[in-house]
Order: C-alpha cells, then structure tokens, then sequence
C-alpha cells in the first residue's frame, strides 16, 4: 500500500528524516579549510547514494523505517581575498530520489519523491596561518597551522508539501556557525578538528499544514585524519558527532533528542592538472535516534586559477 503517514505522535520522527541523513552525508568533509589560492573558481559536481533505517521511539507506531536516497548535486566556489585574509564562497543545489518505506500499525506503506533539495550556501575565512596568496606562493610556503572559521546556510529552497509528512525540503532556515584547526604533522600528516552549532527557524506549516515545528539547537563535531600520498592524492578518516536537535510540535516537546555518531573515509584522486576525483563512504557508528544511514558518494571538482604574471 502506498502512502506512508501517521498523525502528530510520529510526525517528528518523519519530518526529520530526510534533513537529518542530507546532514549526516553533507558533514564529514576533510580538509574544509585548506590553504587555496585566492581569485580561484571552483567547479564541483557530485552523486550521494544513502540508504538505510531510522531509530524510533518504541511508543510510536511506525516501526521498519527504510528509505533509499539518490542525490546528485552541482556546486560552485570561488575564493578571493578579504582583509588579506584567504577567504571563499560556494554554493550548492541538489537533486533528490527517495524512496521510503515502513510499517504503520504494523501495516505496509511505501512513498517515492523526487525533487529539489535544500539549497546549502557557506562562507569561510581562514583568520590565521592563510593570508591571501597565489599557487606559487601557496606551493612555496612552509606548511602551518591554519584557523579558520565558516558560516553554513540551509536556504528552504527544497520540495515540501505542507500536506504530506514525507518531503525532500525543511521548508525552514538552518544555520551553521563554525571554528576549524587544521595542523599538519610532518609532510605527510593533517589533522582537522571542527566545532559548530546548527540553529533552525520555526517551521509554521508543517504537516497536515497548520502545525508549527520547531527545533532546538543542535552541536556538531568533527574529526579528521588525512595522509598524503603525493602531491593531490590523499586519503582521510572522517568521523563526526552531532547531539541536540529535539522538537517540539504545537509547543508539545517531542522525545528526538540526537546524539549520534558517524564514521567514514575518504579518497582524493588526481586527474591531469586541474581535475581531481573524491570518493568517500560514512556510516553511522553510534545511532541513537534519527536516520542510521550508510553513505557512498563520488565528487568531481575542476578549478580555474589565475596564472602567476612572468618576470622580467
């Protein structure tokens, strides 16, 4: 049967899905604030494949959650200077096919949606150890310790049906303040460690169109270990944990307090000069509530940065 739905008492559990597991595979990024050279232009198309269950309330009658979640994506950025300091914009807009299915009251029901996502936008400044430069003063630079600090946007740019409980969008605001290090170890050896808190606007018609939801503030965290081989092939292991985010439905407080973690690794390929190939995999590790996705997605990036000016 199709048609997944259950009333207030496991809506919290569906509205969350599908912005929890975009989170989960949009977050374990390594090396998110590398020394880059400024007035570059940066092309970035990549393909998510997600798939898995949702831990839930044992009061609530939905129960065998799974859902399977196609996401390709396009993005641009472009670094530039800001007070001397190396700093970069991107954005991003993905594409989703999900399907869903559980059992309501130990009955069957399944849903597919396709559609636009979320649209997710971040600003980033590198305040020390990066200052503004070129490739060639970048590649002739001793390796350093790098602070560096972000602002994520989640614009609610998404599908969403006020009237149905399953929707790609969030149909609200989500923001990210964020502090990075990044310390090299060696030649060899990077370590990053980022710090972040989202924060979510109210959504005021969620479903069956007239409720209001909103959420508590949620931290995020992150680690990473990475190794270069040679000069732009390496490889990291990434893992990340993300604790608050409880709901409230009509100003009833819902029992989805998250504190979860994930793991993963990844892989960055060299292809010629300009191109490079990233392939990554996470998984969720410690799941306590909310999407308990395993994750595979391949990335393409192309750049464009201006040449350095001949001598005389």
């Amino acid at each position: 049967m199709t048609g997944l739905g259950v009333r207030c008492p496991g809506a919290g559990l569906i509205g969350l899905l599908f912005f929890a597991a975009s989170l989960s595979a949009q977050d374990l990024d390594p090396r998110a604030y590398a020394h880059v050279p400024v007035n570059g232009t940066f092309l970035v198309a990549g393909f998510a494949l997600s798939h898995g269950g949702v831990v839930t309330d044992p009061a609530i009658p939905v129960t065998d959650i799974n859902a399977t979640v196609e996401t390709p994506s396009l993005g641009v950025a472009r670094s530039f200077s800001l007070f001397g300091k190396t700093a970069q914009a991107f954005g991003a807009l993905p594409y989703s096919w999900a399907q869903v299915s559980g059992q309501v009251l130990e009955e069957a029901r399944s849903i597919t949606r396709a559609g636009v996502s979320d649209m997710r936008l971040r600003l980033s400044v590198l305040v020390r150890g990066a200052p503004a430069a070129s490739a060639l003063e970048i590649a002739k630079a001793p390796r350093r310790t790098i602070l560096g600090t972000s602002l994520t946007v989640v614009a609610p740019t998404g599908q969403f049906f006020p009237d149905r409980l399953i929707n790609l969008g969030t149909n609200r605001w989500a923001f990210k303040p964020e502090f990075a290090v990044s310390h090299p170890m060696g030649q060899k050896w990077l370590v990053d460690v980022y710090a972040g808190v989202w924060l979510f606007t109210t959504n005021g018609s969620f479903y069956p169109g007239s409720s209001v939801r909103t959420q508590a503030p949620m931290g995020a965290f992150q680690a990473h270990v990475s190794y270069n081989f040679q000069r732009q092939l390496w490889a990291a292991f990434d893992a990340t944990y993300y604790v608050g985010g409880r709901t409230t439905l009509n100003g009833l407080l819902n029992d989805d307090r998250q504190s979860n973690t994930r793991v993963g690794g990844t892989l960055v390929l060299p292809v010629g000069r300009r191109h490079s190939i990233k392939l990554a995999v996470a998984r969720g590790a410690i799941i306590r509530f909310g999407a308990n996705f395993t994750t595979f997605s391949v990335g393409w990036q192309t750049g464009w940065v201006p040449r350095p000016a001949p001598t005389r």
